[in-house]
């Protein structure tokens, strides 16, 4: 097989996850399009001095492409996306795979019709320790899932999300889907069903009342969080040149009930200390969490309780360790990403991640954000048409001849 063609579009805070396509006979980044100076400089000293260069994406189209990476801003995912579909050219669409479930549906309606390849980056997926909770439960440790918890402590949220575009509604939503979409997938994923009742409450507690507005806009085309991210800044309070316009929330909690009965609850906080994922699965003949997640390729440690004793103990009835690739790209799961979407792109073929679960947990947290902005109102999550959902669950077979 001859050594895939790959184009980048948006070369920003996640392309070096691109430049893991670089495999010499396998693939190789050939061309790039960003609107953004900055970003045509970094794709040449990411990608060589030879990838080709635009400003816009159509321009892309003569550059005999085999596969995109879609990696720009989170509310212009879809047309670029759908470009590329159309052209039958195999898709990846970093995660949210996009902040509306129209534009969801939109994206999976275009795959299934062009019969062009869809991937979405959902890397968690391929997180050590979270395959390996997975398995552990595919194994029966813990018997039948009732119950999944997730608390999420974003401890850089001030920098990573309140300085920027990620503090506007209209460019996310909301927190719980943009930075939200990671966890409900996972939720969904360990507890094998999707939302479709969920309840929400939430706030913008810390960061609404901080006064330290740039006095312009205190990221400038082409600014990203490494440019201003300060560890030693602390309180949150003590944060500067926050967005001049933020109105997402940065406390967030819902509850859901999924199609197979599961329950579920998520929290999300974008003030704490720490920074790190907690999930709890419980089922009917035990229940298990994580310690540590792996994301900075620090080791993580599954803990399974399923014996019956009085009062709390830390270390379970099976104690699970979980080594983590010390790689700088989310402990080795951005690798595992591109890997198989280079597979995916070549061949076709099951994967790990799934268009359909990421429309899912998109539609979990617009319906959750609805809830929280209206009080805590039950809101119902539709279901995608049946003939798309069956489509992916055979991995979107190629085009049958005419």
């Amino acid at each position: 097989m001859s050594e895939l063609r790959v184009g980048v579009i948006g070369v920003g805070q996640r392309a070096p996850m691109a430049a893991l396509a670089n495999r010499p006979g396998v693939a190789r980044v050939v061309s790039c399009a960003d609107p953004d100076p900055r970003g045509r400089d970094d794709a040449r000293s990411l990608f060589g001095p030879e990838v080709v260069l635009h400003e816009r994406y159509e321009e892309m189209a003569d550059d005999g492409l085999d596969a995109v990476f879609v990696l720009t801003p989170d509310h212009v995912h879809t047309r670029p996306a759908l470009f590329f579909l159309a052209a039958g050219i195999p898709v990846f669409v970093e995660k949210p795979l996009a902040i509306t479930v129209e534009d969801c549906d939109a994206l999976l309606r275009a795959a299934y019709d062009s019969r062009s390849r869809l991937y979405v980056g959902h890397n968690l997926r391929h997180l050590p320790v979270l395959r390996r909770m997975r398995a552990l439960i595919d194994d029966g440790a813990i018997g039948r899932v009732r119950a999944v918890w997730c608390r999420h402590f974003v401890g850089h949220g001030g920098d990573f999300y309140f300085k920027d575009w990620h503090a506007e509604r209209a460019n996310t939503t909301g927190l719980l889907l943009q930075k939200g979409a990671h966890d409900l997938d996972v939720i969904h994923w360990l507890a094998g069903g999707w939302s479709r009742s969920v309840v929400a409450q939430g706030a913008l507690s810390v960061y609404g009342d901080n006064p330290r507005r740039g006095a312009g806009d205190p990221a400038p085309a082409g600014g990203r969080m490494p440019d201003w991210f300060d560890a030693g800044v602390w309180p949150p309070s003590a944060l500067r040149d926050l967005n001049p316009v933020v109105d997402v929330e940065d406390i967030s909690m819902m509850l859901t009930r999924l199609d197979n009965g599961v329950l579920a609850s998520y929290q999300q906080c974008h003030f704490t200390p720490d920074y790190w994922r907690n999930y709890t699965v419980v089922g009917d003949e035990g229940r298990l969490e994580n310690f540590g997640d792996g994301i900075d390729g620090d080791d993580a440690t599954i803990q399974v309780w399923n014996r019956r004793r009085s009062g709390y103990r830390r270390d379970g009835d099976l104690t699970v360790p979980v080594a983590t690739p010390s790689e700088g790209d989310h402990g080795g799961a951005d690798r595992a990403l591109v890997d198989e979407f280079l597979r995916f792109a070549a061949a076709g073929g099951p994967t790990e991640t799934s268009p359909v679960a990421a429309r899912e947990a998109v539609a979990a947290a617009v319906a959750a954000t609805a809830s929280l902005r209206s009080g805590g109102t039950p809101v119902d999550v539709p279901a995608p048409p049946a003939e798309v959902v069956d489509y992916f669950r055979r991995h979107q077979p190629a085009r049958r001849p005419v």
